[in-house]
């Protein structure tokens, strides 16, 4: 019964191939679900917050994805209230606001903690 015990726990204890931190398909996924806001040019930059607070569940993503969500409809406000011809603060609003839903939210993607929320 110990050889068991011992073949059991050096089994569990003995890493798998693939399995490195930071490798694998929870990086990959991360990637792809930053890469949304991105090639989308924001339109969808809403969408990784909201999986990301989805399967985690915790308040702060939840916070996220409602901030990033208010982005992008805002940016798509502006962007259909803007005419083509803008300058100034016009311009430097919808600068602002697409940056925020395209870099921020691929960023936050990326860069959100890789800690697990309560379960569901």
């Amino acid at each position: 019964m110990k050889h068991a015990d011992a073949v059991a726990a050096e089994t569990v204890a003995r890493p798998t191939r693939g399995t490195t931190p930071g490798s694998g398909p929870g990086l990959l996924a991360r990637v792809l679900l930053a890469a949304v806001p991105v090639v989308s040019l924001g339109m969808m930059g809403a969408l990784p917050s909201l999986v990301i607070a989805w399967r985690r569940g915790a308040r702060a993503d939840w916070i996220a994805a409602v901030v990033f969500t208010a982005v992008t409809v805002a940016w798509l406000f502006q962007a259909v209230l803007t005419p083509v011809e803008s300058r100034g603060w016009q311009f430097a609003g919808d600068l602002v606001l697409l940056s925020l839903a395209t870099v921020g939210a691929a960023l936050h993607c990326l860069l959100a903690s890789q800690r697990t929320g309560r379960p569901r």
